[in-house]
């Protein structure tokens, strides 16, 4: 059963895979947005090819635990692709990935990476966090 992770963004969409297994998170191409139809097309036929069968959405919460604007932004999306996909999904507490995942690309070498790539390991950051409590 493979798991759809996404760091939502408003310019940017990280993605990540599990295998089919469900074990390991895997980076895929960020999402460049263009608008809310074309955005939903294109993770609509990524579950398609994938057969994804779960979508977990990192929630950015503000630190206090409340939902902060970004947050109801996500739910939203969230609930479009995966009425229009199919496939159920979930909200995953994500305070801090972002900064996280640029950090690990820092101590890697790799701060002038492409664009998205924080965003790409920001996911991947979540989806790791989401197969570790299903274990």
């Amino acid at each position: 059963m493979r798991i759809l992770a996404l760091d939502y963004g408003r310019r940017r969409i990280g993605i990540a895979l599990s295998d089919p297994l469900g074990i390991m998170a895997h980076g895929q191409q960020t999402l460049q947005r263009v608008n809310i139809r074309t955005d939903i097309a294109a993770l609509k036929d990524l579950i398609e090819r994938q057969e994804v069968r779960q979508i977990v959405v990192g929630n950015p919460l503000h630190m206090t635990g409340q939902e902060s604007e970004l947050s109801r932004e996500a739910r939203a999306f969230a609930s479009r692709l995966a009425a229009e996909a199919g496939v159920p999904f979930l909200l995953w507490d994500e305070r801090l990935s972002s900064r996280q995942a640029g950090r690990y690309l820092a101590e890697s070498g790799r701060t002038k990476g492409p664009r998205g790539a924080v965003d790409r390991m920001a996911a991947e950051l979540i989806l790791n966090s989401y197969l570790e409590s299903i274990r």
